[in-house]
């Protein structure tokens, strides 16, 4: 749980830098987008490792129906991740489309696995999307929607969305539970 811990501190820390220490930053000018980068890559390996090697303690066995809801919010949230809300119509109008996607994500992740690892994991990076929304608009009050794309952006990312999640869900499946059953 350590190297767990550890990862989401570090994720974070490299994600929070920019904005709670702005000079620090700045004075690393392009090149700190290597360090930085490389921080986050680290995070995510020490959560993955982190959350494989953790001791689980089921605090309670979720709804089998619950395993349907979070795939259905998973394809919501990787559209919401997608170039979909910049060049599309559907999502035009929301400021931190990525960010809420990420914290869909880990709400659907939340919905299926009732153990402390992953509360760690998934209600750290809900939290974090929250946080950094409201640092963001802290520092960046100022915001203006790009031009509104076509319905048929929408259409072609979300089938995109569709083929990532089965992808993504195979590969789920191969290291660890299956999204789909079986």
């Amino acid at each position: 749980m350590a190297l767990l811990v550890l990862g989401i501190l570090l994720w974070w820390a490299a994600h929070l830098f920019k904005r709670l220490a702005p000079a620090k930053r700045a004075a690393l000018g392009e090149k700190g987008k290597g360090p930085i980068a490389l921080a986050l890559f680290a995070s995510i390996i020490l959560m993955i490792w982190g959350y494989k090697t953790a001791d689980v303690y089921d605090l309670a066995a979720p709804n089998a129906a619950l395993k349907g809801i979070n795939n259905l919010l998973v394809l919501v949230a990787f559209y919401m991740m997608s170039p979909a809300p910049k060049k599309g119509a559907l999502l035009n109008g929301l400021r931190h489309p990525m960010l809420m996607g990420l914290g869909l994500w880990a709400v659907a992740h939340l919905l299926v696995n009732w153990d402390v690892a992953s509360f760690a994991l998934f209600g750290s990076m809900l939290v974090w999307t929250v946080v950094e929304i409201k640092v963001i608009n802290r520092a960046e009050q100022e915001w203006t929607p790009g031009p509104k794309g076509t319905l048929a952006k929408d259409a072609m990312f979300f089938g995109a969305s569709i083929v990532l999640v089965g992808a993504v869900g195979y590969v789920h499946g191969l290291v660890g539970p299956s999204p789909f059953g079986g």
